[in-house]
């Protein structure tokens, strides 16, 4: 399946949060066409093979953001990975509104098909952070063949949501 094929590939990304960039990448490839086998077996290997000291953080999460909070955010670091090649919006040091755009979905980096890796944490190092949990404002839950509205919720592991 191509990327233009994805759902999601391409999509765009509205910043959370009110913060300033502190780091933000692009230009990482992304692998058109989607191939489950190849992309599982490269996140694998990145999963038991992965050595910060000789590899970038880039190699694992593609081209991405991360934005310290500010305001009642403050102490909350946001990681957006995986975005389209060419689409990041915002350069280190830019400040950034809740609702700007930040860029595209996309399928750089460790990732076995288009998506968004969104990750809070408590520092601005993926690697050594600690994730922090998300609760949000509104989605909807697939349950029983429907969806169903929630307001200030937190999704559990397998549940299916939509904005």
């Amino acid at each position: 399946m191509h990327l233009n094929d994805c759902y999601s590939y391409g999509k765009p990304i509205y910043e959370p949060i009110s913060g300033r960039v502190v780091e933000s990448r692009d230009g990482y490839p992304e692998r058109d066409p989607v191939q489950p086998l190849r992309d599982i077996s490269i996140a694998l290997k990145n999963a038991w093979f992965f050595d910060p000291g000789k590899q970038s953080i880039q190699d694992i999460a593609g081209n991405f953001v991360i934005i310290q909070g500010e305001g009642a955010w403050e102490g909350v670091w946001i990681f957006l990975g995986h975005m389209k090649t060419g689409s990041v919006k915002v350069k280190n040091g830019d400040l950034i509104e809740s609702g700007d755009l930040t860029g595209n979905i996309g399928h750089s980096g460790n990732s076995t098909a288009p998506h968004l890796h969104f990750q809070l944490m408590d520092g601005p190092d993926p690697l050594t952070a600690q994730g922090v949990t998300s609760c949000f404002r509104e989605y909807e839950l697939y349950h029983d063949q429907t969806w169903i509205k929630v307001k200030n919720g937190i999704p559990k592991n397998r549940d299916r949501i939509r904005f």
